[in-house]
């Protein structure tokens, strides 16, 4: 762990004594990390292991689409177009606190193989950018209603930069056909530029808005399912 990059507060709930895997799950602009918390009883099946959900919350920064109106937020969101919507250096910084909790994990006991790191929205763009920076594969990512935050130049370098571990992990990738917030095809540019590179992406696509639907938990959990029983 990178002394100098502190620790994100947590929201936590383990499912039995002993988790033997973790979920490490980054919420979406202006939430914390209790938005998703209360997923996990309808996702959670009998026959998975004992788990550890880690729920970060975001550092508070002013967010310039929102008239800098300071929130919860993993990077600033400087511009409503996508190729220049994110805010690199805001991506650079939340990696690195999201790989602080990752080696948290590791010194807790649970290795990278059997964390999954999984976000909505910005947290998902999070996610995104973390999978593809690794040297180690976690055991998958899960994105759901986002896309990759990186400008035009980032994403033409990204097959010269992605090491082939970060390739080998398994991805859930989800969107709304009918979301207003971040487009459906940006979700699907950014799964086919994620194939290029060789990620297997297991695509879903729900007729819904901005949000997480029924299907769309179910279809995870049966993702999770697969991730478990193959370990």
């Amino acid at each position: 762990m990178n002394d100098s990059t502190p620790l994100l507060q947590t929201v936590e709930q383990e499912t039995g004594a002993n988790p033997e895997w973790t979920v490490l799950w980054l919420h979406g602009l202006g939430a914390d990390g209790h938005d998703f918390a209360p997923i996990v009883p309808e996702l959670v099946r009998r026959d998975w292991p004992a788990l550890r959900f880690v729920f970060p919350h975001a550092p508070v920064r002013p967010v310039t689409i929102n008239n800098g109106v300071p929130m919860r937020a993993w990077y600033d969101i400087v511009a409503l177009d996508l190729a220049n919507r994110a805010d690199e250096a805001g991506v650079d910084q939340s990696v690195a606190q999201v790989e602080a909790l990752i080696a948290r994990e590791a010194a807790r006991g649970i290795a990278a193989s059997r964390l999954i790191l999984a976000g909505f929205s910005q947290g998902g763009a999070v996610a995104l950018a973390t999978g593809l920076r690794r040297r180690e594969p976690l055991a998958g990512l899960v994105a759901l209603s986002t896309y990759l935050p990186l400008s035009p130049a980032s994403l033409a370098a990204l097959p010269r930069s992605v090491d082939a571990a970060a390739a080998r992990q398994p991805l859930f990738f989800a969107h709304g056909t009918q979301d207003p917030v971040v487009p459906f095809q940006a979700g699907e540019r950014s799964a086919a530029a994620l194939r290029e590179l060789g990620f297997a992406v297991d695509w879903h696509a729900y007729p819904m808005a901005h949000q997480v639907c029924a299907g769309q938990i179910r279809d995870l959990g049966d993702w999770l399912g697969r991730r478990f029983a193959a370990a």
